[in-house]
């Protein structure tokens, strides 16, 4: 009996050591994805406030301007360092720009002139749903909690979008930001794909002076066919927030937490974004809330604890 009873003893705190050190990561990649939700909420209320001063198009070129100069003094050094690496994965950092810097905020932008902060943001929320599909494809096993959460949470964005009827009442806005949610989620399942040798800052400053030139033709094209705009503090304020704090610190966070969680978990927490929008459009722009939404962002937050949750 003396001999046997070290044996069921001694592994629990190991075990419970163990179980620590894999909820510390998880933890800290859910509490990035959500910083970056949060912030990115903001950007649509941006988008929608600009929408009648600042041309989308040059709304999207100046965010990634002022997001290359952001992460410039931290970036400079370790991207020239990594110079030969990123010209070999040229084509991933290519297409990576394309979709996550050239192609989604613009559409986003572009949304802004025609339909609501809150639209976008609940719209946006579909998302996840895609980058839970590519995360499958891949081989992963999603888990019966994860897609619950993601179903309830889903159910409440359509519901929300819908205004709570069967017919889907779209603006045109609506149908930009639909792109703009397929590019996105297109965007995060390949972050899955990023050599592991690419830092993180190094990646940012590459996608975004990639994402920026080939946005520029279309920068230059805005400028003649619709001219530029005034550069006052209502402005340049709302593009200095999109261009440090949505771009340079929010993609930051968002790929990190992709690195540590996967997209289809961090898509999850990105199912808070319409709640946050209809909050700050509500105190920002004063966009209409009733209890339809209240009782959808209780349906959504369900959604999100439940589908993030880490399974026993």
């Amino acid at each position: 009996m003396d001999r046997t009873t070290p044996l069921h003893t001694e592994p629990a705190p190991a075990a419970a050591s163990g179980r620590q050190r894999a909820a510390a990561p998880i933890g800290l990649g859910l509490a990035l994805a959500a910083l970056a939700t949060v912030v990115w909420s903001g950007s649509f209320v941006t988008s929608r406030a600009l929408a009648d001063s600042v041309p989308p198009v040059q709304h999207a070129f100046w965010r990634w301007i002022i997001a290359i100069a952001a992460v410039t003094p931290f970036a400079a050094r370790q991207t020239w360092r990594q110079r030969a690496l990123l010209r070999k994965h040229l084509r991933f950092l290519l297409l990576a720009s394309l979709l996550g810097v050239t192609v989604y905020n613009t559409l986003v932008n572009q949304a802004g002139v025609t339909t609501t902060a809150g639209n976008m943001g609940m719209i946006m929320a579909a998302s996840p749903v895609l980058m839970a599909v590519y995360e499958r494809l891949g081989g992963a096993r999603l888990g019966a909690r994860r897609v619950t959460g993601m179903l309830i949470a889903c159910a409440g964005v359509l519901v929300l979008v819908s205004g709570g009827s069967l017919a889907m009442d779209f603006a045109a806005g609506d149908l930009w930001v639909i792109a703009g949610a397929l590019s996105f989620g297109s965007y995060s399942a390949l972050l899955k794909r990023k050599p592991a040798e690419i830092g993180g800052l190094p990646f940012l400053f590459a996608t975004f002076t990639l994402g920026a030139l080939m946005l520029l033709p279309v920068f230059v094209a805005s400028l003649v066919i619709q001219g530029g705009f005034e550069p006052t503090v209502g402005t340049v304020s709302p593009l200095l927030y999109v261009g440090v704090v949505s771009s340079a610190v929010a993609f930051f966070a968002w790929n990190k937490a992709i690195s540590i969680i996967g997209a289809a978990r961090a898509g999850v927490v990105y199912y808070l974004q319409p709640v946050c929008v209809a909050l700050l459009s509500f105190a920002v722009l004063g966009e209409a809330m009733g209890w339809l939404q209240v009782l959808c962002m209780g349906l959504i937050l369900g959604g999100v604890v439940l589908g993030a949750a880490r399974a026993k």
